[in-house]
């Protein structure tokens, strides 16, 4: 018996420790990314209007998780995972002392200025920003109205620790993207509706939902499962103005106000709720272009 209680304790010691390491090995690997050189753009080099970048943090939900104002809030705040705050993004936040490249690393790669893996920060859709509108929404960000709105540092606990820095690790956008590559390249014209709506697309995420090239996604798929909207879905029979009211209703020309999509409605639900100006802000030139794109 003795022997048998001895192997045991050996058994539980040696998970205890194995369950430690890892423990400090998810949060080194969540406190440093090292990308290298990255391409990296200088903001007072490029002609901004807040009305551009205005658009662009709409499109990009950046109210989302960072507060109808910017002033951050807590993005996740209980057991197993720990503390992570969405951070006060206006001039009294922890990114008044931001540099240009400081925000091209948090925004493109999903690396803070302390070199922390931002966890939720969705780069691998920002990673294909040109540098003119990156310029244009960091030039906005720089220039938000002070909200004094303070948050405790980023707290994340075992076995969130686990979870996050080693089960989930490889599934951060900024272990998703290919760092050298990022940048360099300017937005696509509007003059070509085609080529802007996909690059809308790609900013905004409808992949996500929508599968690539936006075909659909496999209801049996990570994700919600999202319908076809090429032209050999629904959309096909839409024009212009009908699709560009889906995106703005959530109601598709094959619904009745009595009985709208529930993948729609939920989808609105849920913009309202993080973005109520998303919708309705997206300005025209490109909700036409994510037609034209859709419909190509």
């Amino acid at each position: 018996m003795k022997k048998i209680l001895l192997i045991l304790s050996g058994i539980l010691v040696v998970l205890l420790v194995a369950v430690g390491i890892s423990h400090f090995y998810g949060l080194r690997n969540l406190s440093k990314k090292e990308i290298g050189q990255f391409s990296t753009i200088i903001v007072s080099d490029y002609k901004t209007t807040s009305d551009h970048g205005l658009h662009l943090a709409t499109i990009s939900s950046c109210n989302g998780c960072h507060g109808l104002d910017f002033q951050g809030k807590d993005f996740i705040k209980e057991a197993p995972i720990g503390y992570v705050p969405a951070p006060n993004l206006t001039p009294s936040g922890p990114t008044a002392d931001y540099s240009d490249d400081d925000w091209v690393r948090a925004i493109r790669h999903g690396v803070a200025k302390d070199g922390r893996v931002m966890v939720i920060m969705p780069s691998h859709h920002y990673s294909v920003y040109g540098d003119d509108d990156l310029a244009e929404l960091i030039a906005y960000l720089k220039n938000l109205p002070v909200v004094e709105n303070k948050f405790d540092p980023r707290d994340i606990q075992f076995p969130g620790s686990i979870i996050f820095g080693i089960l989930a690790y490889d599934s951060w956008p900024a272990n998703m993207i290919d760092h050298s590559k990022v940048g360099g390249e300017m937005a696509p014209s509007f003059e070509d509706p085609v080529t802007y709506g996909k690059y809308i697309t790609k900013i905004t995420g409808c992949y996500e939902c929508h599968g690539e090239n936006l075909v659909g996604k496999d209801p049996e798929s990570e994700g919600a499962p999202g319908p076809n909207i090429t032209r050999s879905g629904n959309p096909g029979d839409w024009d212009f103005a009908q699709f560009k009211k889906v995106m703005q209703t959530g109601q598709t020309p094959e619904t009745t106000p009595k009985k709208t999509s529930t993948t729609l409605v939920s989808l609105r639900t849920k913009t309202k709720t993080l973005l109520p100006t998303a919708s309705t802000k997206i300005r025209p030139d490109a909700q036409t272009a994510c037609s034209a794109f859709a419909r190509d």
